[in-house]
This record gives structure tokens, C-alpha cells and sequence, in this order.
């Protein structure tokens, strides 16, 4: 059974006439919904009762996670070539809908066999979820340990992204070979070398800012016992996010978030109010365990990092640091050219702790809002369990908002690991949290990037920042000397002088995305300098290489968004 599962905000459809012999009559001839998450499914060969309900039961769940009162279950043939018989199929689909109108959600359906013109709106990415193939019982399988000859190597293999639209950051990842995605290791990031470029860069620029307003790097385990995570509350409030496993006589889960085990580098020694704010940064990996209809590519994974933040000040200190973080915030994004907005988010039905300290915490967060002069909506409801926030949505080249850094402001996990200080008059306070990630999940900020510049990437985080190129043999070795003499400056430079013609290599630059092509022939050689071809189609002739250099890399230091050529 193939699936593609959307979440989207309308979605209406029109039958227009049978297009099979065997078809489920409908007297509703246009059916218009809103606020759904539609499966459009193909049932295949060898699909069963067990598999059908399987499918369905995850949809569910998906749909209970983002509290999306409406399941549309909708027969689309187009994502198979090996498809059930149709009277076998109608069959699977007609027990699929009563599996769906028994979860407690309002199950509509699509008839089966018709011709439909339709017509879905889906919220933020185009794609929610990549198509997918369920078989009964697969899940058990991939628990057994078969022998060394029996090893299904199906599962070892590369998701599948075909169909994809050609802006879509999966596809981009694969044609400039980015990342990819590994049923092995399920909505976790396999980083190959470009990809892992500008990730590295994006950390570098990250922890020069940080540098810069005095924060401190720290790393922590992966693994804790739960009893850390019952002080913290996320048993109580985050449980089902959270891979846990037995060792021994304990129960031990990965780390979802940074801030349980942050707090205990705090409690490790005693503090003075002449040392606050302690201001920590970390990078560590994060693990979320997701239901399969809340992943998309980069968009949402399982294995994640963040550049994540918590800074522990006195009270009275709010205000200031608050501002300094708004400032941080705004700096960030216009490296990037990004528009964005605020949003402030409220105490949530599931929360931790009294209203007095939600009602404060809400206040100084407003408070600083309206100081640093940033337009905001309210989002009553929508904070952390642990506290109230600020979230920043980011608008990308074609003006879609995407969710980033949040500023949370937290009372409760200090009160609960017992923090304190000592003050001016030697009392002991309990100092406050902010929780703060700028990028937020780097993974998703790749993700928003590669969209938003279409894989051309500002040169300062290309994966290859120049590509020397030689018109023939006899000028191969003076490429080389080149590219060794823009090594030497530091700049990510690709050497090719194979023997493919030079609108070949031009081309597959051209394809690369790579900011700046450098041509050199027998005229470059006898005159020492370089023709200059840039990505946005400028040619410059006649330039010396140390000319070249200096200017990229006057352009690499500034991050400019703009070719110098």
C-alpha cells in the first residue's frame, strides 16, 4: 500500500464520471473540507485487512498529535504501478473507512472508481509527508536478527524523492548531493560532504555571534536515567516524544531537549549574583521520536540539532538580556535577508506549575516587546509546557513563513531542580531561565535556506565556492597552480581538468550552483590571470588571481548576499 499523507488547510473535490467498471456510488457529487489530513492511497498486490488498518492507525495518530478533527481517505492510483484488482481494492478501501469513522474523527471519503477534479491547500511545506509504502507486519520483521545469508537488503536503500517538485529542498539535496535520507535510520540526516559544509558554517557563524555577547559552550550526554526527566516533568508532559530503552534495572531515555541536563551543570557549584548572567550555548544531538505523518525531509526529523541556548539571570535582569536577545535575533536574520515577525505564545492547557508564574513570565516577555518597539500577535495557548514565548516566523524568497527562533522564558525548571544564588545581601535566590534557539533545528534552517536561495547559496556557506575550469591539456597545469593559489587563501575551490569539453564543464558548475567559475586557456597562461564567469551569467576577462582572491574573500568575510563578479 503506497500513501501520501498531506496535512492541509481545504481541500475540495468533484466527481466528475466513473472511470471504472466496478465503482462506489455517491449522491454527494462536490464534497469541500477544511482543517484535514488527507491520504491519498494506493492499495497494491498482496494489501490486507492488517495492512489497510496499519495505515490508517498511524493517520490517526497524526491527526490526534496536531488536533486535526477531519481524516479524508482518497483513492489515487497514481502512486503504484502494481496495483490491487479493482473489486479487491474497493473491498480494502470500504474497511479502511469504517477503521476510520471508528477512531472518533469525522472519516470522509472520496468514492472509489471516479473520475475527480480536486483542488488542496497545504499548510506550510508543499509536501507534509514524502510517500511511503506500508506491509503488514513489517514493523515485527525488522526486529528479528536473520542470518547473514537472509538480511533483507530492501530496507538498506536511500528514500525515495522521485516526483518531487524541482524547488523542493529534498530534490536540490540530491542533485548537489547535500544529504540524503536512509530507511535504516528512519527521518534522520545522512550528511554528505557539501551538505556538511553548510552546516559547519552555519554553526561557525552561529558561535561568532555567540562569542560576541559572552556565552559559553557546554555539551552533555546523550543518555540520562529517567529520573532526570521525571524532575524535569517531560515524563509527565513529553513522554511520548522520547526514546527510552531498559539497561538492567533501569529505564534510560536520549535527550529530547538540552535544558534538564543544562540545569544540572548549574547545580554543580554555587553562584554569586556578580556572576549572572551565565549565558550557555550547546549543539548537541537531540532525539524526538515523531509520528511518521509529522515528517518531511529536512523539515522534521527524528535526530536534530539546535543552537540551542539557556541563560540563567537574576531577575532583575530580564529586561536587559531579553533586549539583547531580540537584538541577537534581528542580526541573524539580516545575514540572511530574512523578513520576519513575532508571535506571542501563551500558557498551554498541558502546562507545569502555578498561573502566577505563567502570568508574570507573559508580562515580561510583552513587556519586552513593546520596549524594543516589535510588532507581535498573540498565540493564546501555544507555549511550552515549562513557560511562556516568543516565537519569530521567517519569511523565505517566495514569501512563506517558516517557524524558527523562539525565546521561552522559564520559572519552573529552576523551582523544580532546587537553583539558586546568592545575592547582594547574602539570601539565596532562585534565579530564571531563558531557553532561547535563534536558527532553531539546524536541520530545518538547511532545509529553509535551500529553498529560499534554490540551492544558491551566498558564497561565504556554498559547498564550493569557485570551480577552476581548464580549456584544454595544455592549460591544465596552469589550472592547477590556480587552484593550489586559491587553496592557499582558504577558499573551498574544485579543480577540472578532465577531458570533457569546456561547455561541459561550464555546464556542470552551472548545475553545482558554484558561485564563481574560473576559466583558464593559453591566453590566462601567458598573461597569468583568469577569465571570471559568475553564477549569475557576468563574465570578466583579463583578472589576476590575487585580484580575484581578495575580493571573494572581502565578500566571504562580510557574508554578503551579493557576487562581487
Amino acid at each position: 500500500m503506497r500513501v501520501l499523507q498531506l496535512d492541509v488547510k481545504e481541500m475540495d473535490y468533484e466527481l466528475i464520471e466513473p472511470e471504472l467498471k466496478v465503482y462506489e456510488k455517491s449522491d454527494e457529487k462536490r464534497v469541500n473540507v477544511k482543517n484535514a489530513v488527507v491520504m491519498l492511497t494506493s492499495i497494491e498486490k498482496g494489501d490486507t485487512a492488517g495492512t489497510a488498518k496499519k495505515a490508517v492507525d498511524e493517520a490517526v495518530a497524526f491527526a490526534a498529535k496536531q488536533k486535526v478533527p477531519n481524516l479524508v481517505l482518497y483513492p489515487f492510483a497514481h502512486l503504484s504501478d502494481d496495483l490491487e484488482s479493482p473489486a479487491k481494492a474497493m473491498e480494502l478501501f470500504a474497511g479502511m473507512v469504517k477503521e476510520a469513522e471508528r477512531s472518533g474523527l469525522k472519516a470522509i471519503h472520496a468514492p472509489f472508481g471516479w473520475n475527480k477534479a480536486w483542488n488542496i491547500s497545504i499548510k506550510g511545506h508543499p509536501l507534509a509527508e514524502q510517500s511511503r509504502k506500508y506491509v503488514e507486519g513489517a514493523q515485527e520483521q525488522r526486529h528479528e536478527r536473520p542470518k547473514r545469508h537472509d538480511v533483507d537488503l530492501s530496507i538498506v536503500r536511500k528514500s525515495d524523492w522521485s516526483g518531487l517538485p524541482a524547488a523542493d529542498h529534498r530534490t536540490i539535496g540530491e542533485q548537489n548531493s547535500l544529504y540524503s535520507f536512509q530507511e535504516v535510520s528512519p527521518a534522520m540526516v545522512y550528511w554528505h560532504p557539501n551538505g556538511w559544509i553548510v552546516y559547519k558554517e552555519l554553526v561557525r557563524f552561529i558561535r561568532e555571534i555567540e562569542d560576541k555577547y559572552d556565552y559559553e559552550e557546554i555539551s552533555t550526554p546523550a543518555i540520562a536515567n529517567v529520573a532526570l526527566w521525571h524532575v524535569s516533568g517531560h515524563i509527565d508532559h513529553y513522554k511520548e516524544n522520547m526514546f527510552a530503552f531498559e539497561s538492567g534495572s533501569d529505564t534510560f531515555g536520549l535527550k529530547p531537549m538540552n535544558c534538564p541536563s543544562t540545569m544540572l551543570i548549574y547545580k554543580s557549584r554555587k553562584w554569586s549574583y556578580r556572576e549572572l548572567p551565565f549565558r550557555t550555548a550547546i549543539f548537541d544531538k537531540l532525539y524526538r521520536k515523531e509520528v511518521s505523518g509529522a515528517l518531511s525531509g529536512l523539515f522534521r526529523v527524528q535526530e536534530l540539532t539546535q543552537d540551542d541556548g539557556h541563560i540563567f539571570v537574576a531577575e532583575n535582569q530580564l529586561g536587559s538580556e531579553l533586549a539583547l536577545l531580540l537584538k541577537f535575533v534581528k542580526e541573524v536574520y539580516d545575514t540572511f535577508g530574512l523578513r520576519f515577525t513575532a508571535k506571542l505564545s501563551t500558557m498551554p492547557e498541558d502546562h507545569m506549575g502555578d498561573k502566577a508564574f505563567w502570568d508574570k513570565a507573559t508580562a515580561v516577555l510583552e513587556e519586552a516587546l513593546k520596549v524594543n518597539k516589535l510588532a507581535y500577535e498573540v498565540k493564546e495557548g501555544e507555549g511550552a509546557f515549562y513557560g511562556p514565548k516568543i516565537d519569530f516566523d521567517v519569511f523565505d524568497s517566495v514569501g512563506r513563513a517558516w517557524q524558527c527562533a523562539t525565546i521561552q522564558l522559564d520559572y519552573q525548571l529552576p523551582l523544580k531542580f532546587e537553583l539558586s544564588y546568592t545575592g547582594e545581601d547574602g539570601k539565596q535566590y532562585m534565579p530564571v531561565v531563558i531557553h532561547r534557539a535563534v536558527l532553531g533545528s539546524l536541520e530545518r534552517f538547511v532545509a529553509v535556506m535551500t529553498e529560499h536561495f534554490q540551492g544558491k547559496f551566498p558564497t561565504w556557506l556554498a559547498p564550493s565556492q569557485v570551480r577552476v575550469v581548464s580549456i584544454s591539456e595544455q592549460a591544465a597545469d596552469y589550472a592547477e597552480k590556480v587552484y593550489r593559489e586559491l587553496r592557499k587563501y582558504g577558499m573551498r575551490a574544485r579543480l577540472d581538468v578532465s577531458d570533457k569539453t569546456l561547455d561541459y564543464k561550464i555546464r556542470d558548475a552551472q548545475m553545482q550552483r558554484v558561485p564563481y567559475i574560473l576559466v583558464v586557456g593559453k591566453k590566462e597562461m601567458e598573461n597569468g590571470t583568469v577569465a571570471v564567469r559568475s553564477r549569475n551569467g557576468t563574465q570578466k576577462y583579463g583578472v589576476k588571481v590575487d585580484e580575484f582572491a581578495g575580493t571573494v574573500l572581502k565578500e566571504i568575510a562580510e557574508r554578503s548576499l551579493k557576487l562581487s563578479y
